[in-house]
């Protein structure tokens, strides 16, 4: 398959970084579909963990040696690098390296909520939060007493924003909104909430696991107080995430896990933790994936964020246009020309599992299930759907193949 040039993306020459898209399933080539789940990795980030584990591979902040120096020192830019890249101003201070957003939306729940929330107060989410955000906080909710609310997701897949201001009140402690839909692929008015949010004197914590990855973030023109996002997600690797907080929250914030490293003193009656962000990271780190989500922040910047935001959208627009003529498909979520790079769909009379199975036969790598968004499938009247997410090595070409293979599902469960 020869790939298109997008009118955003020299895809030709960004699919060279990703040998695996060469690889051949059911003796066809593979087509990647599945990437709001996790992207692939350039040789350009796998280089850079490599180079950690063959030439400095070494503890960081506990030892004077050339090796351990140099692993802090590539540990800690990484920092920098990644806050630089979402627009944190306060550089390493406020940026604490995580496994993923889901423990970055723990961290701050636990770090935070469970001492600052009590019976009366209020945690107000979005019916199109992911789990991550949905089961912390409302887990949190039982365990303090804190009411959890949700603001609502209309037909069409956008935010009541009438809703939310009405929610929002004096009684709310923290706003936990997901940037871009996983499931519709709604870009929710973040900067607005954030608004919201502060004028009651509530946080307000951004999911931003598919927004980073994909457009400019800027966190402080947002004005979130929290962000956090996954590196898997981001071409980067698996087990390391970003959990932005402004600096003089998580300075009044007491650590979430204790141990090595985020400690200044101890005694056998008491202990002082160590500065921002080292008290919020216990233990030994994820040295070589930290140090590759920098790579992977470096390879996206020299792509350029709009040209990327840009390339998605076209493609889920397209995809959106295509699963549309087929009639019998339906969609969710907002109008093509207004998603981010995703399309969550089912066909009549075929469950979304078995169209995952087939596609998989045409060697099409797409999602099934509730998309860890199980109570918005619920309100949306499915158990499941399938699911198209695009990146930056996408193609129409493979998106017709998936239209393809999509026909043929059709036509095996008409018989």
């Amino acid at each position: 398959m020869e790939p298109q040039q997008s009118d955003a993306l020299d895809v030709a020459r960004i699919r060279e970084d990703f040998p695996i898209l060469e690889r051949e399933v059911n003796e066809t080539q593979l087509v990647y579909l599945d990437n709001a789940a996790t992207t692939q990795t350039p040789e350009q980030v796998v280089d850079a963990i490599c180079d950690y584990y063959r030439n400095y591979n070494a503890n960081v902040h506990r030892g004077i040696h050339q090796l351990s120096q140099e692993a802090s020192v590539a540990y800690e830019e990484a920092h920098d690098t990644v806050a630089e890249f979402i627009g944190a101003s306060g550089g390493r201070e406020e940026m604490v390296f995580t496994k993923n957003t889901t423990e970055g939306e723990n961290l701050v729940a636990y770090a935070w909520g469970l001492n600052e929330l009590g019976p009366g107060d209020e945690v107000v989410l979005t019916e199109m939060e992911h789990h991550a955000s949905l089961v912390t906080w409302q887990q949190l909710g039982k365990k303090t007493g804190a009411d959890v609310k949700y603001i609502p997701v209309d037909e069409q897949g956008y935010l009541d924003m009438d809703a939310a201001e009405e929610m929002i009140t004096d009684d709310t402690k923290m706003v936990s909104v997901v940037h871009v839909s996983n499931t519709l692929g709604t870009a929710n008015p973040v900067s607005e909430l954030a608004d919201i949010a502060h004028d009651h004197d509530s946080y307000i914590f951004v999911d931003g696991a598919q927004a980073v990855p994909n457009r400019p973030v800027d966190v402080e023109e947002i004005d979130a107080d929290f962000y956090a996002f996954s590196g898997h997600k981001m071409a980067g690797p698996t087990g390391i995430g970003g959990l932005y907080g402004k600096k003089h929250i998580l300075e009044e914030m007491e650590p979430y896990l204790y141990g090595g490293d985020m400690i200044r003193k101890v005694t056998y009656e008491d202990a002082t933790w160590e500065d921002l962000p080292w008290k919020f990271e216990a233990g030994t780190p994820n040295i070589a994936q930290g140090v590759a989500l920098a790579a992977a922040v470096e390879y996206l910047e020299d792509i350029g964020m709009e040209r990327i935001q840009r390339h998605e959208e076209q493609l889920a627009e397209y995809a959106y246009d295509r699963l549309t003529e087929e009639g019998d498909v339906e969609i969710y979520g907002p109008p093509g020309d207004d998603r981010g790079g995703l399309v969550s769909f089912n066909v009549d009379s075929v469950h979304a599992h078995d169209l995952s199975s087939i596609v998989n036969d045409h060697a099409v790598a797409i999602r099934a299930g509730d998309h860890c968004t199980q109570p918005l499938h619920d309100k949306m009247g499915v158990p499941a759907s399938a699911r198209a997410s695009f990146y930056i090595y996408n193609t129409r070409e493979e998106v017709d193949k998936l239209v393809e293979a999509v026909d043929d599902a059709r036509q095996l469960f008409a018989q």
